[in-house]
């Protein structure tokens, strides 16, 4: 891990003088359980060309392309696991201090190890929802007609299911947008982990906070070309940091006030 223990208990005073604590995480957080990044080499979009298989356009034209990427993602999704990572920010919530976590992912690790208020960005394969009907099915439903080879449909009108995750060419969910940078706007802290800032609108989020006097912490494998935004950098897997500044941060909380 590149960055010096005293970056680690700097970022976990940051916590500790913060009011709201806020995450951003991305891609970066999920590869270490496995998932590879779709926008890497070797990931899936060097498989399935998306303008093909992830389009909201192509979905609605022929949904048989976005099963065929679906069966091989969602078992590759269903049995991965949280990471440390994962469960240091579900950590944070637990102690007070982490607020919310604004999430890229459609993977539904957060929730998973805990964190109980997820604004998922691009959508969830959790749930899907009719096209003609708008009725909600699960995920479960889905994959019991999937397995067949069949293209999952309502059981009420007969028209085709699309799970909510957001396809490219389709619109974010408002609602979540909103608060996103609301909760970008008002945080005194955000905790950006495995995020590129490469991806619109969410690569907008952390200049929010910087507008609205709050501080930024990027966590990274590598530098980004957005760096020099951050408060402090720490260069390592969120696997390995984000469990050190959660155990600086209670070893803080434990010392005897001065």
């Amino acid at each position: 891990m590149e960055g010096k223990s005293e970056d680690i208990e700097n970022v976990a005073r940051m916590i500790k003088e913060a009011g709201m604590v806020v995450a951003l995480t991305g891609a970066g957080i999920s590869t270490e359980s496995g998932i590879p990044d779709f926008r890497s080499p070797g990931g899936l979009w060097t498989k399935y060309d998306p303008s093909i298989y992830a389009t909201y356009e192509s979905f609605v034209n022929d949904p048989s392309k976005f099963w065929e990427l679906a069966a091989e993602l969602n078992p590759m999704i269903e049995n991965t696991q949280p990471n440390p990572a994962h469960y240091a920010l579900s950590e944070l919530e637990m102690l007070g201090k982490c607020k919310a976590v604004i999430t890229q992912n459609i993977d539904n690790l957060h929730q998973r190890a805990g964190s109980t208020d997820v604004l998922e960005l691009h959508g969830t394969y959790r749930t899907g929802t009719c096209l003609s009907c708008r009725t909600e099915h699960s995920f479960e439903e889905m994959r019991e007609k999937g397995l067949k080879g069949e293209i999952p449909s309502c059981n009420l009108c007969g028209g085709v299911i699309k799970p909510d995750v957001i396809l490219f060419g389709e619109p974010l969910r408002a609602d979540v947008l909103h608060r996103s940078i609301e909760l970008a706007s008002a945080c005194d802290l955000m905790l950006a982990v495995g995020c590129g800032l490469e991806v619109y609108p969410a690569a907008s989020l952390p200049g929010y906070v910087k507008r609205s006097g709050g501080k930024l912490v990027f966590v990274n494998v590598t530098r980004t070309a957005f760096d020099d935004m951050a408060d402090v950098v720490l260069v390592g897997k969120a696997g390995e940091v984000l469990p050190e500044i959660v155990r600086s941060f209670r070893s803080i909380l434990d010392r005897p006030a001065d």
